[in-house]
């Protein structure tokens, strides 16, 4: 929708504005030349009052523009709000707050009404001015016109002509000149889109002297890394953060929210680049390779599971580069303990996801988008929460396949929920964008209550036992 709103703007600035430029330029030589001819001393004269009956125009289609403009942005608040009441229908009938969202809009509509008076009184007063000042240059019009041709300068004939031409004329200049807003919006558009084609990315992914591996280990080394978001650089996220990730091992990250596990996520995608330190794949720098080519080595499954809008098939197979072939996509939708669910649907297969997914359950997501990481067959695989979606049934069935995948491959896993990640061959704990701890499940529990994991395994195992009575 955005880019269809850029597009009509840029094309009223270059088609349908242009044209009423030239169209309002030659109006206006050819309406002055020819009133200079019929009638020069009348035409004279009217040129003289032109920016007056240009201004009466201009000013009537500018105040009626700018009060139905104002009208609708005064409604905003109040649309917003019956929108919602409409969208929540079932939560507002469940609390019988009917009354209370009458009030609320109610209360919302004060604003808009005040301004609606006052707009009224400007408009008023306004077109009763214009009004008034281009009635009284046509009445000047044919006063002085009406005294030429008592001394028989012209006629009545050409009186009439030169009226209605220049007149005409004013007509035509305000119409362009109440579109001078349309064209700084469509300049501003202009402007845009050659800002956005000039950029410059600071992360190529077609760099031709790019590094192209046909096949990496997955060895992943953070050091010295200082990071910080680009839409929040005085939020610093890694000061000298380090961190090394065996090939062919699963690494577990957990912590509290905020302690920068995704952000280890995304750099080793290369999503953003550190303001200091390196991040390596097998010993070389991310940054010398090809990114493109890189990314094929590494597949994600994300916290909220994107999928789109086609076939369960081709959503699977959008993992793999190339095609494939039906055993392999049932295969992975096996390991990814999805087949049963598919085959249970009324298409199989051919189910559509509809829009970003909405015709499936969040744990089917999860495991559709598992089954298309699976599918890829990655040197890396990422998991962000990969089972965060699933039922306590589902989510052990999923982790197994998960820990059969991540055999002899490596693997970075986030996760709150500890139990997921016991079996990983290193958990390494962060807090505030630092490494706390790292080992194993039994090693760091055996630094007891002092150490960081412990306390974190503790909160978890506590947390069900509190929920348990209340029941």
């Amino acid at each position: 929708m955005l880019m269809r709103g850029l597009f009509w703007q840029v094309r009223s600035l270059v088609g349908d504005r242009t044209a009423l430029v030239v169209q309002t330029i030659s109006a206006i030589v050819v309406a002055f030349t020819m009133g200079l001819v019929i009638a020069w001393r009348l035409a004279i004269v009217m040129i003289a009052v032109q920016p007056l009956i240009i201004m009466c125009f201009y000013t009537r289609r500018v105040l009626l523009k700018s009060m139905s403009q104002k009208a609708i942005k005064a409604q905003d608040e109040s649309s917003k709000l019956a929108a919602e009441a409409v969208t929540n229908l079932r939560t507002v009938t469940a609390f019988s707050s009917q009354e209370r969202i009458l009030q609320m809009l109610e209360k919302a509509q004060a604003g808009p009404r005040r301004e609606s008076i006052r707009q009224s009184w400007f408009a008023g007063i306004g077109l009763a001015l214009s009004q008034s000042l281009s009635t009284a240059s046509w009445a000047l019009d044919f006063w002085y016109g009406g005294k030429l041709i008592a001394k028989g300068y012209i006629s009545a004939k050409a009186l009439f002509e030169t009226f209605m031409i220049l007149v005409s004329t004013g007509r035509v200049i305000a119409d362009a000149g109440s579109m001078t807003t349309d064209l700084a919006k469509g300049s501003d558009s202009v402007g845009s889109v050659f800002a956005v084609l000039d950029r410059y990315t600071r992360i190529e992914p077609e760099d031709s002297e790019g590094f192209q591996p046909e096949k990496i280990t997955g060895h992943v080394e953070i050091r010295d890394v200082y990071f910080a978001y680009p839409a929040r650089p005085d939020v610093i996220i890694f000061q000298g953060f380090s961190i090394n990730i065996e090939a062919g091992k699963s690494t577990a990250l957990v912590g509290q929210s905020g302690s920068g596990k995704s952000t280890i996520i995304g750099l080793i995608e290369r999503f953003y680049d550190p303001y200091k330190g390196l991040v390596k794949i097998d010993g070389k720098d991310i940054r010398s390779y090809h990114l493109r080519s890189l990314r094929k080595h590494i597949a994600l499954v994300s916290q909220e599971p994107t999928l789109f809008s086609g076939t369960i098939r081709q959503n699977i197979a959008y993992g793999a580069s190339d095609k494939v072939d039906e055993t392999e996509i049932i295969e992975a939708a096996k390991l990814a303990n999805a087949h049963d669910f598919i085959s249970g649907l009324k298409e199989g297969y051919e189910t559509s996801c509809g829009d970003r997914g909405v015709q499936l359950s969040g744990g089917q997501k999860q495991r559709i988008a598992i089954a298309r990481a699976i599918l890829k067959n990655p040197s890396v695989l990422l998991l962000d929460e990969a089972t965060s979606a699933l039922d306590s049934q589902s989510e052990k069935v999923v982790q197994d396949a998960l820990e059969k995948v991540m055999v002899g491959r490596t693997s970075v896993v986030v996760a709150h929920r500890l139990s997921t990640i016991q079996n990983c061959d290193m958990i390494a704990v962060l807090d505030k964008g630092k490494v706390m701890e790292k080992g194993t499940h039994s090693s760091l529990l055996a630094k007891g209550p002092n150490g960081a994991y412990f306390s974190l395994v503790s909160l978890q195992r506590r947390a069900p036992q509190n929920s348990n009575s209340f029941n």
